[in-house]
């Protein structure tokens, strides 16, 4: 039996974070969760995620920049990284940050399976 694909969850809405962790559960994927963005690259190290969701108004450096530090390490660069936001603008913030797709709030479930599902095989 194969491992878990695992899926690392920045979101500091704790409500947004508890949904989101019972869907992707009741996936089969393994959840890690951080409630801030500062060591993002710790973060990424010790949860080697097959996947990342990133919100945009996370503490303490915010979701373009955390996005940019792991983009911008040949370490993690290939990770998929999917912007999550409320902002109109969030495909803006998504290219600026440099993130591989972005999931508009409110989603829906169905939309976040896709997503998750487009970018773990």
């Amino acid at each position: 039996m194969s491992k878990a694909k695992t899926v690392l969850i920045f979101e500091d809405d704790t409500i947004i974070l508890e949904v989101i962790t019972v869907v992707l559960t009741d996936l089969g994927f393994h959840v890690e969760v951080s409630e801030t963005s500062h060591d993002i690259i710790q973060k990424v190290e010790f949860a080697e995620p097959n996947l990342i969701l990133m919100d945009n108004w996370i503490p303490n450096i915010g979701g373009v920049e955390a996005t940019r530090l792991l983009k911008s390490d040949k370490r993690f660069s290939h990770i998929p990284v999917i912007y999550v936001s409320a902002n109109n603008d969030i495909q803006s913030l998504a290219d600026r940050a440099g993130a591989d797709d972005f999931l508009s709030k409110p989603f829906d479930l169905e939309d976040l399976e896709n997503i998750v599902n487009k970018y773990i095989v």
